[in-house]
């Protein structure tokens, strides 16, 4: 006899506790995991090219204290500061996609 499990997909996990997909939760809770993700891809970028925040800020022209709070997910990051800190400080490019929901 097989034991039940109660495990769920993050989706099934995320629509039980946020609501559906549409709903002002949800959205919510979707923009905000989307600039937690640019904050741990920038710091995984910092990282693995061996550069401090503070170095980091150096060559974008901003501070340390603006690249802890994006890392950190204390402070949004305009795109076009965005590709600064990543083209002048990390040497490297931002890539976009957009994607629509199928209907």
């Amino acid at each position: 006899m097989k034991a039940k499990t109660n495990t769920s997909t993050l989706d099934q996990f995320v629509t039980k506790h946020y609501g559906l997909k549409g709903s002002t939760k949800r959205d919510e809770f979707e923009q905000g995991y989307e600039n937690f993700k640019i904050g741990i891809l920038l710091q995984e970028a910092r990282t693995k090219a061996g550069l401090t925040q503070d170095e980091l800020a150096q060559k974008a022209g901003t501070t340390k204290s603006y690249i802890s709070k994006i890392e950190n997910n204390i402070k949004e990051v305009r795109l076009s500061t965005l590709q600064k800190i990543v083209e002048l400080g990390l040497g490297g490019k931002v890539e976009l996609s957009i994607k629509l929901d199928a209907n």
